[in-house]
């Protein structure tokens, strides 16, 4: 098969410079602030993005070196396959997050909700659409097991401590 090559779109900034101090998921990160810098030959893009509440945001793992097809997810203690969880060690590091859009400001989008380290390069934006992405009768794998509504522990270095006090 050929090559795929992906060229960023942008940079996205947030408070988070260590993956084991990022949260493991938008959802647990508390309102942490950040902003994605879209490049200026991209920022014509932008055109009506203010009218929605959140973003799909697509992304590369810059720091992931290398990947396991097999691994343990920071939730739960058994190793999974990589295609059941959201582990940046991944044959293509390619992530998303749904994050909260704050405000726009010429190519800056100010956001929240942001579970993303410092400086990751930015593949794509696309809107979530309530309509197109929200799904009724889900079902989760494994995950329906974690009892994720009791998750305190939002991040690696947190759930680690925590599992070795167990």
């Amino acid at each position: 098969m050929t090559d795929i090559t992906h060229t960023p779109i942008g940079v996205i900034h947030s408070p988070f410079t260590d993956p084991a101090d990022t949260p493991i998921q938008s959802i647990f990160a508390d309102g942490a602030r950040g902003e994605v810098e879209v490049f200026p030959e991209y920022a014509a893009g932008l055109k009506d993005i203010d009218g929605f509440s959140h973003l799909i945001l697509i992304y590369h793992f810059h720091l992931a070196n290398g990947y396991s097809l097999i691994s343990k997810p920071f939730i739960g203690d058994k190793e999974k396959g990589i295609f059941s969880i959201r582990h940046p060690r991944r044959p293509n590091p390619i992530g998303i997050s749904i994050v909260r859009l704050d405000a726009v400001g010429g190519n800056v989008l100010k956001i929240s909700e942001v579970d993303i380290l410092d400086g990751t390069p930015l593949l794509d934006i696309k809107p979530f659409v309530h309509q197109f992405d929200q799904r009724d009768d889900i079902q989760s794998g494994w995950v329906d097991d974690q009892h994720i509504d009791e998750v305190k522990e939002k991040t690696p270095r947190a759930l680690k401590g925590s599992l070795s006090k167990c």
